[in-house]
Parts: structure tokens; C-alpha cells; sequence
């Protein structure tokens, strides 16, 4: 997919053009003279190409063109004109136009220059626009929910438990709650409760005072208080041993902190909390206290897997390329077939090293199919005889099962699992004649929110 600029002050041409290049898979953008082209491409996010009509008030497109040439990088720029002449022809030529074509220009001739004109034939290839660490990335009706729910909740102060299969992006949305909330000046700390063992994960958390223990020489804050007035991020929650379980719901209770040899610590503090188990279940087994899973999914929030909202993956992968090495990379459309047919079973954190290996192996700017070599082929698929509709049909049917098994019943839940709007799951769930009553399900303590 190319971003491709159309400079002509005729505003019907302009339409009909940005609608060829849409179907044509390309995003098309718009300038009605030459003063607006060129600040345009002195913008972000570069262009690919230039459709440049050459009669136009004020600026004509000869000296828009020179000035284009001019540019440190200039895309390339095809010049359309409703009366080609001898001298207009060789004028733009010799400034540097890649072609000069006589209006009207229709789709067939569109789609014919297209692979010529934009860098090395490729029809595809995009630059990322510049992104921040910090983004949290993502279109997808899924990942548009998540983000309106982290709107809704970044100035409330409520115990809020992430979940989602590992390398899903918890902490990223963790700290976006905290970037756009009122806490944002004061500390967010993070402690990941897996990576800490038992025996000091309390002192951790909670300090200690000097000779509270053989090796305590002198007083530590712990981790809750290093948070204060901030966000405190509990990650991995799920593997907490149970007596710090019980330690640290006094904590969610009373905002008040022990420390390992101390007095009780009055403290303002944000609880977030995160983790790739099921907690229902680990409640049910004795391995969570119950009153501690209450207490944390106060507002529970689901993180989608990467498989289950391709439309991000494209994305996520400019975004990635423009965090590495400061070299400028690309995306081919035969690696962005790559990465599309590509399961990912690690979710993002999978994506982002993969990006990250392709951009450091890579000696050219353009990321192609063969700098992905080492993310494993999909299997041939047997697929039954069967037309395309009821393959549609069959596999959305199977989704929705087995969307609505895993969220207990709960439709909100099992929309939010799909990636699709809970008002398209009931459309889906009426045009199959589903009933929801005859799917097995199993509890797991969320609201239909």
C-alpha cells in the first residue's frame, strides 16, 4: 500500500482519482494547489508518489514540480495535463517528471503506471510514520474498545485486572492508564510477582526496616511506597504464594502498608494488576483467594491475542520498525503477506522481536519476504469441498462457540474476545439461529459491562 499525493485544483478530477487509487489498494491524499501540495510533503508521514496536474492558478505545476525536485528525498512525480504540448512534455521531463500523461486519465491507465512509478516497482512497500515507545497501537474494533475503556478509566482510582495471553501487551496498557490519568506526574512502578521469589517478594513490596532480618542494614521504602501517589502495577499476579495474597488485600482494603519489621504506613496509591491465568480457576482450585479476586476485578479488562485482530499486525509492525536501529525500513507486500498468514503464538512481544531481528539482519531499508524466513510457515490446510460462503459460515458459527464457552455465556465478553462490536455478535448470533442457552459454558466472574 502507497501514499500517493494528488496536486490539481480541479476538485472532480482530484475525487475520481483518490477513488481509483482506493480501489487500486493505496491510500490517496488531496491538495487543490501547489502551495498546499508542497506543504504537504514537507509533512509526516512522507509520500510515495505525486500525481501533479500542470495548470493551476498561482503556483503553475512546472515550478511545483522544480521545487519537488529540489527535496533532499522527492517521491516521484507523474505530471497530468489536458493539453499536452511539444514544449510542455519536454519541459517536465527535463525537470525530472517520471511521466507525463494526458488527461483524462482513466483506471486502466492508473493502474498501469503505478507499478513504474513507485520505488522499485513495488507496489506495496510503506514507510512507517514516526511513532512514540509509548503508543498504544491498534484499529481493530477489539483494540478500539480497550482503548476507550482506558479513556474512561485513566482519572478513576479503581483496582483495575488486565488479562490476556502472554507477550499481549499488559503493561503497555497499564501504563497508558497511568499516562492519561491524573496520576500521570507521579511514579508508576512496576513489580513483575513472578520474577521476585517468595521469600523477598514481601520485603519487595512492602520494605522493612533496619535489622528486621539478617541482612536488613538499613531501611527500604518497598516497592508500594516508592508508588505513592502513583500507580503501583502488579504483573503476573497469578503466581503471588497465598500469605502475601492475604498481606496484600489489606493493602487493597485500607491503603495502609506493613513493613517487614514496621508500623503500619498510611499510603495513596493506584493498584493495577495483570495476569495470563484464569483466576476464576485458580480461585476454584484454592491456589487465589477469593476475596483478593474480587477485590483486584473490580473492573476487569481483556486484551485480545494477536491472531484474533490481524487488522492490527500491519501496524504494530511499522510501529516496531520505526523503534529500531534509526534507519528508515519498509514493509514489502509479500512480507506483509508474511506476517498476516503467520499464527502468532507470542502475541505482540513475538512481533515486535521479530521486527526487531528483521531490521538488525537486513542490510537494505525494504523488509521482504526473505528477511522473515525464520517465523515458521502456516501448514497446508485440508480444506473440505465446500463454497466459500459456507466455509465463511461454518467457521464464524465454530468462533462464536467457542467465544461464548470461554466468556462463561457472557455475550459482552465473548464480542470483546471476537474482536467484533457486542451488536454485531447479536446480529451474527440471530442470522445463525444460535442458541446461547445450549453452549456449554463455565463462570468467570466478569459483568456484562
Amino acid at each position: 500500500m502507497a501514499r500517493i499525493l494528488i496536486i490539481d485544483d480541479d476538485a472532480a478530477l482530484r475525487t475520481g482519482l483518490a477513488e481509483a487509487l482506493g480501489d487500486l489498494g493505496h491510500v490517496a491524499e488531496e491538495a487543490a494547489n501547489g502551495n498546499a501540495g508542497l506543504q504537504r510533503l514537507a509533512d509526516q508521514p512522507p509520500v510515495d508518489a505525486v500525481l501533479l496536474d500542470l495548470r493551476m492558478p498561482g503556483l503553475d505545476g512546472m515550478e511545483v514540480l522544480r521545487r519537488i525536485r529540489a527535496l533532499r528525498a522527492p517521491p516521484p512525480v507523474a505530471v497530468l495535463t489536458a493539453v499536452a504540448t511539444a514544449a510542455n512534455t519536454i519541459e517536465a521531463m527535463r525537470l525530472g517528471a517520471f511521466d507525463h500523461l494526458t488527461k483524462p486519465i482513466g483506471r486502466a491507465e492508473i493502474a498501469a503506471l503505478l507499478p513504474r512509478l513507485l520505488p522499485s516497482g513495488i507496489a506495496a512497500v510503506r514507510m512507517p510514520a514516526p511513532t512514540e515507545e509509548g503508543d498504544l497501537v491498534g484499529a481493530s474494533p477489539a483494540m478500539r474498545d480497550v482503548q476507550k475503556a482506558i479513556g474512561l478509566l485513566a482519572d478513576s482510582d479503581a483496582t483495575v485486572l488486565i488479562t490476556g495471553e502472554t507477550g499481549t501487551g499488559k503493561e503497555v496498557v497499564a501504563r497508558a492508564i497511568h499516562r492519561h490519568g491524573r496520576r500521570a506526574k507521579k511514579p508508576f512502578v512496576a513489580v513483575n510477582c513472578a520474577a521476585i521469589p517468595a521469600g523477598l517478594l514481601e520485603s519487595t513490596l512492602f520494605g522493612h526496616v533496619r535489622g528486621a532480618f539478617t541482612g536488613a542494614v538499613a531501611d527500604a521504602r518497598g516497592s508500594i511506597r516508592d508508588a505513592d501517589g502513583g500507580t503501583l502495577f502488579l504483573d503476573e499476579i497469578g503466581d503471588m504464594d497465598l500469605s502475601m495474597q492475604a498481606k496484600l488485600l489489606r493493602v487493597l482494603q485500607d491503603r495502609v502498608v506493613v513493613p517487614v519489621g514496621g508500623k503500619p504506613v498510611a499510603v495513596d496509591v493506584r493498584v493495577l494488576a495483570a495476569t495470563h491465568r484464569d483466576l476464576a480457576a485458580e480461585q476454584r482450585a484454592g491456589r487465589f483467594r477469593e476475596d483478593l479476586y474480587w477485590r483486584l476485578g473490580v473492573v476487569p479488562l481483556g486484551l485480545p491475542p494477536l491472531r484474533a485482530r490481524p487488522g492490527d499486525i500491519l501496524p504494530l509492525a511499522e510501529h516496531f520498525l520505526a523503534q529500531t536501529d534509526g534507519r528508515p525500513h519498509a514493509l514489502t507486500a509479500d512480507a506483509s503477506a508474511r506476517l498476516l498468514a503467520h499464527s502468532w503464538p507470542g502475541n505482540v512481544r513475538e512481533l515486535r522481536n521479530a521486527m526487531e531481528r528483521a531490521a538488525a539482519l537486513s542490510r537494505h531499508a525494504v523488509i521482504d519476504a526473505a528477511d522473515l524466513t525464520f517465523l515458521q510457515a502456516p501448514p497446508p490446510a485440508d480444506l473440505p469441498d465446500e463454497t466459500l460462503p459456507d466455509a465463511v459460515t461454518r467457521l464464524e458459527k465454530s468462533l462464536i462457540r467457542r467465544a461464548l464457552h470461554a466468556a462463561g455465556g457472557n455475550r459482552a465478553d465473548a464480542a470483546r474476545r471476537l474482536g467484533i462490536p457486542r451488536q454485531a455478535l447479536y446480529d451474527k448470533l440471530r442470522r445463525y439461529e444460535l442458541d446461547v442457552s445450549e453452549i456449554p459454558t463455565h463462570p468467570v466472574g466478569k459483568a456484562d459491562i
